[in-house]
């Protein structure tokens, strides 16, 4: 998950009118990767509640007491003695990720992990032998869940644009990448898919990282990675990633998704209105604050000719895009645990996911087509 760094906001209340569940989980890890589970809970108490969390330096606990004003535990054992959460977040380095997925597993406890689940794949392959089958892990992918990409593919769901048969995510990277493109096409994880994948080299002006603005207007070496993904069946993904698109502002995010009857083209739909009538439309964002509006600047709801495909049930605190996609994950992550199902996003598809993604690293490294045969979480 890509953080969006803030500081701890004041607490709010949701203007969401029907009554709503709040869902606790136990958040284990500090550092960035574990700061929107933190920050929603203070932002939105009346919809998630942190029940502790656990860090084990001394530094970290203290740190973590500090900023988030919640119970902190050296271990595991101690919170979940002291209360027991619907769920617990694992936000900890990859290969300590399966340790813990195992352990509290084990315990009967719902699982929401950071992706990926485990470092490669034979590391899937064993954590799915072992904890495949008890349906207690969801992997954190919030990116299918955020304001556009929502209503896009409600567009999509509806026929808009006919049956879709290839995507172009230039976003976000890898297994992410690969979670949207099947949210598109409408794959499952049965498989086989084949990667072919090729690396350029080229100069980019890296105005902002993560650490902030660099005051630097100088090209720098900066590596573009297209790569196809067949899915099979006419369903082809297509992934174009630059070193640091997640903040670069001089390379925004773009989808292209094309259908059997129109296209969705970042924020324009081409469809036909009738057998001889082709149009072209926007999905439209609409937001509180802007000009004479003095209720707060936050997106309310998307509209696609004239009706809402995407409304916000987090009124009141004022998310980004970002956090918005995290709150729904933790709110339907919430609803699987109280009353089943298959949950956002289960164990078997981050699995796929990764796998396909680690299959674009070795076509770019090799320069050869890549297969992933059928996998045992198919």
């Amino acid at each position: 998950m890509h953080p969006a760094p803030a500081p701890l906001p004041t607490a709010v209340t949701s203007r969401r009118r029907e009554p709503v569940t709040r869902t606790t989980y136990l958040v284990v890890g500090t550092g960035w990767r574990a700061e929107p589970y933190l920050r929603l809970a203070a932002m939105l108490p009346d919809r998630f509640g942190v029940t502790g969390i656990v860090a084990h330096s001394d530094a970290s606990q203290e740190r973590a007491r500090r900023d988030w004003g919640v119970p902190v535990h050296a271990d595991l054992d101690a919170a979940l003695a002291a209360e027991r959460p619907d769920f617990v977040v694992l936000s900890v380095p990859w290969p300590v990720t399966p340790v813990l997925v195992r352990r509290l597993v084990a315990l009967g406890l719902p699982v929401l992990t950071e992706t990926p689940p485990a470092p490669d794949l034979e590391g899937l392959h064993a954590l799915w032998a072992e904890v495949g089958a008890s349906g207690l892990v969801q992997v954190a992918e919030q990116y299918a869940l955020m304001p556009l990409d929502a209503a896009r593919l409600a567009l999509v769901a509806d026929g808009v644009i006919g049956t879709p048969s290839s995507v172009l995510v230039s976003s976000t990277h890898l297994y992410h990448a690969v979670a949207m493109m099947r949210s598109y096409l409408r794959v499952g994880v049965d498989g086989p898919v084949e990667v072919v994948g090729r690396a350029y080299g080229g100069t980019l002006v890296d105005p902002l990282t993560p650490a902030g603005w660099t005051y630097d207007d100088e090209p720098k070496p900066a590596q573009n990675i297209l790569a196809a993904v067949d899915f099979g069946q006419g369903r082809v993904g297509r992934y174009d990633f630059t070193d640091n698109q997640w903040w670069n502002p001089l390379r925004p995010d773009h989808l292209l998704v094309r259908g059997s009857a129109g296209e969705i083209a970042d924020t324009s739909v081409v469809h036909l209105a009738d057998p001889t009538t082709p149009v072209t439309s926007r999905l439209e964002r609409v937001s509180t604050g802007v000009g004479m509006d003095y209720q707060g600047l936050e997106l309310t709801h998307l509209t696609f000719e004239g009706r809402v495909v995407w409304r916000n049930d987090f009124l009141g605190a004022g998310l980004t895009d970002d956090d918005l996609g995290v709150a729904v994950l933790l709110d339907r992550t919430g609803a699987w645990v109280r009353e089943g199902g298959d949950g956002p996003y289960p164990l078997r598809e981050a699995c796929q996911d990764h796998a396909v993604g680690m299959a674009i690293e070795r076509a770019v490294a090799t320069g050869e087509t890549v297969r992933v045969e059928r996998q045992p979480w198919a």
